[in-house]
Formats: structure tokens, sequence, C-alpha cells
């Protein structure tokens, strides 16, 4: 598979709560560093998203008193998985990890800003009807194909994935590049989901 001048490497959510010590450590997450580093150097045009919550987000257990992290609330906009709290603005724990060297690409989409809702997508928060702005500027700049890679590949890559695909992209995501949270079998279900859609589930190995 070989790169061409108008593919896009979308990296998701590379950040310090979702490393290991991180508030919401995947495990291995940091192992995704180096494949990540070494696919942003082959590409011309780089995106990164960034998990940036204010204090108190809805999707925080902490803010549902009596729940614990991991259960599911229903919010107007459908099932919410309460998580603990992380990538919360201006933290340690949301800053891009240290070693990833991309750090500095074109653009840096942050999401999840809104306390109401949450937002694993790069192109919609949950809600499935609040754009984040991705798909005009990818349309402005000419960006035909997508590669993803990050964390976590069953929820903020995988929900990325579906969203870019109903664009109209060709989504390849570079699975040696991901890792999950896997919470109920969230990894398989994603897996197919993707599968279903025309994603092409793929290692960067792959690429030429």
């Amino acid at each position: 598979m070989l790169i061409q001048p108008d593919d896009l490497l979308l990296i998701i959510d590379v950040q310090n709560d979702f490393c290991p010590a991180g508030a919401l450590a995947v495990a291995e997450g940091d192992a995704v560093i180096p494949v990540v580093n070494r696919l942003s150097e082959r590409f011309d045009h780089v995106v990164l998203t960034q998990d940036w919550h204010p204090p108190g987000h809805k999707s925080f257990a902490t803010s549902h008193p009596g729940s614990a992290p991991f259960a599911s609330v229903a919010m107007p906009y459908g099932p919410q998985t309460l998580w603990p709290d992380h990538c919360v603005q201006g933290t340690k724990g949301a800053e891009f990890h240290r070693d990833l060297v991309a750090r500095d690409s074109e653009l840096v989409l942050r999401k999840g800003f809104r306390k109401e809702i949450d937002s694993y997508s790069a192109f919609y928060e949950n809600d499935r009807a609040t754009k984040t702005g991705l798909n005009g500027y990818l349309r402005d700049r000419g960006l035909k194909r997508l590669f993803m890679c990050g964390l976590a590949t069953d929820f903020c890559v995988a929900w990325s994935a579906l969203d870019g695909r109903r664009e109209g992209f060709p989504i390849i995501v570079l699975e040696d590049a991901c890792r999950a949270i896997d919470l109920n079998g969230s990894l398989v279900a994603a897996r197919g989901e993707m599968l279903k859609a025309g994603i092409t589930l793929s290692n960067s190995s792959q690429i030429g």
C-alpha cells in the first residue's frame, strides 16, 4: 500500500492519561509511540486529536454521585460509559506523550471540551450531530485517504474510522499502531463494525 501525496495520518489521543500510569491507562498504550513516530515521518500530512475535557465533565464517574467508573448511564444523546477523570484541560495527563515526535503536526483537533457531551470521534461528538470541523478541513485541503492510529482502538479510533467512512473517505486502521481498552468485549465488537463498514484493518508493515 503506497502512501500518496493526498493521504493523511490521523494520530488519535496519544496522551499521558491513556499511557501507563495515566488516569485512564490503556494497556501498553505507550507501545504505539515508536510505530506512530515512524509512520509520521513518512506522511506529508499529519493531524493529531487531543482529548480535552473541562473539570466536572459529564462523562466522568465523579460527576454522577454513586456511580463507578466504567458503568453506563443514560444521557440525552444516549448511553454513556462513565470514565475516571482524565485528560482535564491544562493538566499533565492531557498533554501528548513526550516521546511522540509528531506533537507539532499541521493540526491539533481538540475534542470533548463541551461539558455536557462526550466526544470519541474526530468527526462528530457523541450526539452524532455536532461536527468537529475535521470533514471540512480535509475537503478544503484536498486530502482523500485517511490512515488512523492511536488510542484506543475500540473507542476513539473506531468511532473516528466509522465516521470517516460515513463521510466517504477510504479508511485504513493500522492495528499495530493502536491499543484497546477492551471493555466487555468492545474490541471484537469494534473490529466487526469497522470491517462491516468497509474499513481496511492493516499493519504498518504493509505501508510502502
